[in-house]
């Protein structure tokens, strides 16, 4: 069971980090004249509130003390670093979708991911000093992670445009 744990959080964050993009897709359409920064306000609010309550208790459940010294090339500082990564990646995915992105998160989701998953296993072999070699089968899988997200992309259907009639409806549906 164990050995299953990581696969199980991963599914986790697969649905979260899947369900994100067509989200903020919505935040989009829901007022097509708010800024980008608006939602992505919220998103950092909300990454604010979930890793500083999720981190906290995770400490305090594991026993872990308060103190950060020294901070530098601590699990602190690769954990800032980590974030930073993770809040450019959402910045990026808000302006994707605030400049076009939000009509097609089918395709603009499995490019995110798809080349998430290649980026992990370059950089895992870069990273690696030359330890680590990637034989043929890392560029077939490769080659089939592109396969997959045109794939993916091309074949995922999606709803029409909005009629012009409820286009100009009011938001409540009260009649103008």
């Amino acid at each position: 069971m164990r050995t299953a744990l990581p696969f199980l959080f991963a599914l986790i964050t697969a649905l979260a980090w899947g369900l994100y993009g067509p989200t903020l897709g919505q935040a989009r359409l829901a007022d097509a004249t708010a800024s980008p920064f608006k939602p992505y306000l919220g998103i950092g609010i909300a990454y604010l509130v979930v890793a500083i309550a999720g981190g906290a208790v995770g400490m305090w459940l594991r026993g872990d003390n308060f103190s950060f010294a020294p901070i530098a090339g601590s699990s602190l500082a690769w954990g800032f670093a980590a974030g930073l990564l993770g809040a450019l990646g959402a910045f990026g995915l808000t302006m994707a979708m605030f400049t076009g992105g939000a009509r097609i998160p089918h395709a603009v989701m499995p490019v995110v991911f798809g080349g998430a998953v290649t980026i992990t296993a370059i950089s895992t072999l870069l990273l690696s000093g030359g330890r680590l070699r990637g034989g043929p089968m890392l560029w077939v899988g490769i080659a089939g992670v592109l396969l997959s997200v045109l794939l993916i992309t091309t074949n995922t259907p999606h709803a029409p445009p909005p009629s012009k009639a409820a286009a100009e409806a009011p938001p409540d549906g009260s009649p103008s």
